[in-house]
């Protein structure tokens, strides 16, 4: 079967979303995509660059250069810099290229990238609301704006798995953020619960007690997924839940729990990121929790 559009695509961002995007659409047979990440001129970008070598993806030389005689431009940076980056190819835009914006930021400040670019780039909002591996491309997205239905064929023929939930920019990163607050908030209370289970010696019973709340959850499996989520991306999720926070503030909603959340997974985020805690990962809650409250306590 012939492809009807191979598009050239450009990423401005190329860490673990960007990289996993690029791949899986090399394998769709996309075969012109550059990129170019901030860390690229640094030592921390070596790493970066030799994936994309690897790839077969073109290491631009700067974001303008990333960004020349384009036709999609995807943006995968940490939520802090999203504006920035938006700002670093503003000026140098031709032929009025989509722009999907990834990031995960508060519908208010996707607003001000879209902004931004004014009628340089077709502007989507887009939020991806699940793992980005194993699914790479085909990770299920919302995308929203002015530009989502006409983006929609080419999306589908990238074979990217997205809904549309409105022509508002803002709209899918809202949802994204607001359902953030209750996915990051549970992340952080099974920490906070299972923690002090293990410390009390109560793993088993607590964990088991839960049944009779929430018959229809498996407590083992919740636990054990959220803590190794917690100890690998907490960093990551503290600033993303930091423009959850923010979201909230934007709709007159003071972000109590938001604010502890952001606390706890930047926490972890750090405890994670100990040798002894990373061993054990994959090996359940109960040897996760005890490496986890070591290293807790070695910070303190």
């Amino acid at each position: 079967m012939t492809r009807r559009n191979t598009p050239r695509v450009s990423f401005i961002g190329f860490g673990e979303a960007g990289q996993a995007i690029a791949f899986g659409l090399r394998e769709t047979g996309i075969e012109r995509i550059a990129a170019w990440d901030i860390l690229f001129p640094a030592a921390e970008g070596a790493q970066l660059k030799a994936a994309a070598q690897t790839m077969g993806v073109r290491i631009a030389s700067s974001a303008a250069d990333a960004v020349c005689e384009t036709d999609v431009i995807i943006s995968a940076v940490t939520a802090a810099s999203s504006v920035d980056a938006a700002r670093s190819v503003a000026t140098h835009l031709a032929g009025n290229p989509y722009y999907l914006d990834i990031n995960s930021v508060s519908p208010g400040r996707k607003q001000e990238t879209a902004r931004l670019l004014g009628e340089g780039a077709r502007y989507i909002d887009v939020a991806v609301i699940a793992p980005i591996h194993p699914a790479r491309h085909r990770t299920p997205l919302l995308i929203s704006g002015p530009h989502a239905e006409q983006i929609s064929p080419l999306l589908r023929e990238l074979e990217m798995q997205f809904t549309v939930v409105g022509p508002q920019t803002g709209s899918a990163a809202a949802i994204k953020m607001i359902r953030s607050v209750m996915i990051k908030g549970i992340e952080a209370l099974t920490l906070e619960c299972f923690l002090a289970a293990s410390r009390a010696g109560v793993l088993e019973e607590v964990t088991a007690s839960l049944k009779n709340n929430y018959p229809t959850l498996d407590w083992t499996k919740i636990a054990d997924y959220n803590l190794e989520r917690m100890a690998s991306h907490g960093e990551r999720r503290a600033a993303e839940m930091e423009e959850s926070a923010l979201t909230l503030r934007e709709l007159g909603l003071d972000p109590l729990m938001v604010d502890s959340t952001v606390k706890r997974q930047r926490q972890m985020g750090a405890v994670g990121k100990h040798e002894n805690v990373r061993e054990t990962l994959k090996l359940g809650r109960a040897a996760m929790l005890s490496a986890i409250s070591a290293a807790s306590k070695d910070r303190h």
